[in-house]
């Protein structure tokens, strides 16, 4: 039964990541702004704040996106990771636990939903799992 449960598991966790990411990138971009972004980075002392907002902005929109299609999963799973590192060490590893006191509850979940994902396969309905599939045949097909 949890075998069977699993491939659609991880689609759904997969695809709620990929939009929580997406949703972010685009609060980057559309709503506040990258400099908005970038004067709040600053605020919290994060080393060149303008580019960490829009190099967050932009993988959060593009591998958002991407973990929802289940494209480049290891990729993009250790980007965020590595991503929500980042968002810990910088600015919320001092404030507590508590999302509530701009502490690290959030972007732990996320960068553990993401590691998770990183090496997970993707469940159903994944890009990745048919481009393998893909590949497979044709090199079956190279060998004969």
């Amino acid at each position: 039964m949890i075998e069977m449960a699993r491939p659609i598991a991880l689609l759904l966790a997969r695809v709620a990541l990929g939009f929580i990411f997406f949703a972010h990138g685009w609060e980057k971009f559309v709503v506040s702004g990258i400099d908005a972004t970038a004067a709040y980075l600053r605020s919290e002392s994060v080393p060149l704040p303008w580019v960490a907002a829009l190099g967050t902005a932009i993988l959060e929109l593009v591998g958002g996106a991407a973990l929802v299609l289940g494209l480049l999963l290891p990729v993009f799973g250790m980007l965020f990771t590595l991503d929500m590192l980042g968002a810990f060490i910088f600015v919320h590893a001092d404030k507590g636990i508590f999302v509530s006191t701009d502490g690290f509850e959030l972007v732990l979940g996320l960068a553990a939903a993401s590691l998770a994902i990183a090496f997970s396969g993707g469940g159903m309905l994944a890009a990745d799992s048919r481009l393998r599939r893909h590949r497979a045949k044709a090199a079956e097909h190279a060998v004969r």
